[in-house]
């Protein structure tokens, strides 16, 4: 059999709270600064989404259907396109006409949902895959849920939502010595087919890349191929996972970005002798070599591969808890406004800026976070939230 290589991006623009103060309570309920949002997206956009594009679009034209791709775009970043960049949405749907290119389900709001409350997860990946249909046409196959959070638990809800696939981690502490280069299946229900992120092999591109005191820097296609050609001989897929953002906005044009994913799949169809798969072909083509069992949630994120980085402190669980506690509410009003502000307030990133590791991770956390302090995120955030409860409780009482 052909081993296979399955390239997925992940895309999101997060919704960013404006800085709302303890006298705006109750006051002011325009929580987000749309001007951060328009004027980040409007940057990402010209520095990587449209070119990079470009790149696939290209690729795709010059290899066929031997070259394909996948990508994950959350509600959040729809509705930005929509609102402050068709010309991106329009790119993507360029893509999406090749016929060579997969889109996944996630949850609408790029939220924690899975974690806390599985009738609001249900209903955000309901949403985001009519989302997919609307702008492109097809219905998702293949799930991937926020920050690649994954367990037991949350396989099997995703296999009851309609998906045979969902990818994941490929966490050491998950694996012992078994190689992320295959596919498994869900511990719960054997039919729920997993795919690993080789984080090696993703993090040399997306990390790595313009490092100058790697050891292995600069990295060009060829050596790059020959790794994947090593892993490839002695397994059967391997799957490189990575933000989108990785290309012209993490790693600079500057820093040869393109022209290396611009020569890469012809290093690897060569050289590492790999057939390109989207991750709904991958688990078509691979048997699960064994259940992977995951009692407790694990993502991509730092040296852990746990959910620590968006619930690892107690300012993150107060907020948290205090966000969820209101979702039967919320769903009771009908409210769209309040559904929207509330589906904005779940984003992954509010949680992620309140952080306070250090070291290493604490690194690679201050890179993405607007704020000073993790103390300064959770004030505004918690001001934004005690609003939105003043809110709601309102409309209750008004019937």
């Amino acid at each position: 059999m052909e081993k296979s290589l399955c390239l997925y991006f992940q895309v999101h623009q997060p919704d960013r709270l404006r800085l709302y103060r303890f006298f705006d309570i109750g006051n002011d309920s325009q929580y987000f600064d749309e001007f951060a949002n328009r004027t980040i997206l409007k940057r990402i956009a010209q520095r990587c989404y449209l070119p990079m594009n470009v790149v696939i679009y290209d690729l795709i034209q010059k290899h066929g259907k031997n070259f394909k791709v996948a990508f994950s775009i959350s509600g959040a970043a729809l509705e930005q396109f929509e609102q402050y960049a068709p010309e991106v949405l329009e790119s993507f749907k360029k893509l999406a006409s090749t016929k060579c290119v997969e889109f996944l389900a996630e949850t609408y709001s790029h939220s924690l949902a899975s974690l806390k409350s599985e009738k609001e997860f249900k209903n955000q990946v309901k949403e985001h895959s009519a989302a997919i249909k609307k702008h492109f046409g097809v219905k998702p196959k293949t799930f991937r849920n926020t920050e690649l959070i994954y367990s037991d638990e949350i396989g099997e809800m995703v296999y009851k939502l309609g998906f045979k696939g969902i990818l994941t981690e490929g966490a050491k502490h998950i694996l012992g010595w078994k190689s992320p280069n295959y596919v498994y299946s869900n511990a719960n229900n054997p039919k729920m087919k997993v795919l690993l992120r080789n984080f090696t092999l993703s993090d040399d591109i997306a990390f790595r890349f313009s490092n100058q005191g790697w050891n292995e820097w600069p990295l060009d296609t060829d050596k790059f191929a020959s790794w994947v050609a090593d892993q490839a001989s002695k397994d059967e897929i391997i799957n490189l996972f990575m933000d989108y953002e990785t290309f012209g906005e993490h790693q600079s044009a500057a820093s040869g970005i393109f022209d290396f994913m611009r020569a890469l799949p012809e290093a690897l169809l060569n050289k590492a002798n790999v057939e390109f798969v989207t991750p709904s072909e991958a688990i078509k083509k691979h048997d699960a070599v064994s259940p992977i069992n995951v009692p407790f949630s694990i993502s991509w994120a730092d040296e852990e591969r746990d959910t620590s980085a968006w619930l690892g402190n107690e300012l993150q669980n107060e907020a948290f808890s205090k966000l969820y506690d209101l979702s039967d509410r919320v769903l009771a009003l009908q409210d769209d406004k309040i559904t929207k502000d509330y589906m904005k307030l779940q984003e992954s990133d509010h949680f992620y800026y309140m952080c306070t590791k250090f070291f290493s991770d604490g690194a690679v956390h201050t890179y993405f976070n607007p704020y000073d302090t993790p103390y300064e995120a959770f004030i505004n955030y918690m001001n934004v939230l005690s609003d939105l409860i003043i809110r709601i409780e309102r409309k209750l009482r008004l019937g």
